[in-house]
């Protein structure tokens, strides 16, 4: 089954030499973020964690092969075609068979750069527990497999805050998942700065970061390790404005019967609209500083530990 995989050439020869690798979702191109500003975003973020010193590897499915890397012109046709599935951990397979194109959510891509050795990856914000999940039981796969993902890093700006976010922050204490905030004790709240629900865990530096992971690393522990920094405080939106918002997306979502994968877009577009395009920048912003973040601590990390020639956790992860 090795031709499912393609690993572009600097990838691959970044992983052989045991230097920096940050693996980023893609679909917050595909489905998050509307073109042309998806497309300006991703090649945003690549160029974010090449100023770190790290290799960007953009996963997605392009065909039925799962790509570790895409090209200037395959992140151009991710972001335009507008037919790409959505992808999560349990529809790589189904991808993969039917041959198909597909964005890769947190978990299908924390799966397969866990798998090609890649410890590092950064993200907008985290899926999780959904508002009415007693009722619904909708609870986003990706923390199950954050819980699975013995040593990965995930940078992110915290749980997406259309979500329950207390909820899903005890869901991840319970899976024994650290979230640790970067330069803030309290969760960032996605678009907004802060959830107001506190963290116990906090580094000021990247360095004080990957001394975190690689000790998480060195005690086996399993589960990855989340890193959370807030939206920067020039881009953030009002936590007012983004409520007022975010109430009326959930009315209308409600209205729609909007249900299963099509929420979380549906609900960010109707934030974009309401906020005048202030949360598009929010966003953008975010996911720029997080690709930028997870390259400094990939380095750090790069430059502390030599896993390249081991396997570390159930699925095999290595370092850089």
């Amino acid at each position: 089954m090795a031709d499912i995989y393609e690993i572009a050439a600097e990838v691959k020869e970044a992983l052989a030499e045991g230097r920096a690798v940050v693996a980023l979702e893609s679909t917050l191109v595909a489905q998050g973020l509307p073109w042309p500003a998806n497309l300006e975003t991703a090649q945003g973020a690549e160029a974010a964690v090449r100023a770190a010193g790290a290799t960007p590897a953009t996963i997605a499915v392009v065909a039925g092969r799962i790509r570790v890397g895409l090209s200037a012109l395959e992140l151009e046709h991710l972001a335009r075609a507008g037919t790409f599935l959505k992808a999560g951990r349990r529809d790589l397979s189904q991808a993969v068979a039917r041959r198909l194109d597909a964005a890769t959510t947190v978990s299908a891509t924390l799966w397969i750069a866990r798998g090609q050795g890649i410890g590092v990856m950064a993200t907008g914000g985290l899926g999780g527990v959904h508002r009415e999940a007693a009722t619904t039981f909708d609870v986003s796969n990706d923390l199950d497999e954050l819980a699975r993902a013995d040593g990965a890093l995930v940078v992110c700006s915290g749980i997406k805050s259309i979500l329950d976010m207390p909820a899903t922050l005890d869901a991840l204490e319970t899976r024994g998942v650290p979230v640790v905030g970067y330069q803030t004790s309290e969760l960032p709240a996605f678009l907004t700065r802060s959830s107001g629900l506190a963290l116990e865990a906090r580094v000021e530096s990247a360095d004080e970061a990957a001394a975190l992971v690689h000790a998480h690393r060195a005690l086996r522990l399993p589960a990855a390790v989340i890193l959370t920094q807030p939206v920067p405080e020039a881009d953030a939106l009002d936590a007012g404005a983004m409520d007022d918002a975010l109430a009326s997306a959930l009315a209308e979502a409600r209205h729609q019967r909007i249900s299963g994968k099509a929420v979380t877009p549906f609900l960010l577009d109707r934030i974009r609209q309401a906020t005048e395009g202030r949360g598009l920048r929010a966003n953008q912003a975010l996911i720029l500083a997080n690709a930028r973040l997870a390259g400094d601590v990939a380095v750090a990390l790069a430059a502390s530990e030599d896993f390249h020639h081991g396997k570390h956790g159930q699925h095999g992860t290595k370092s850089k």
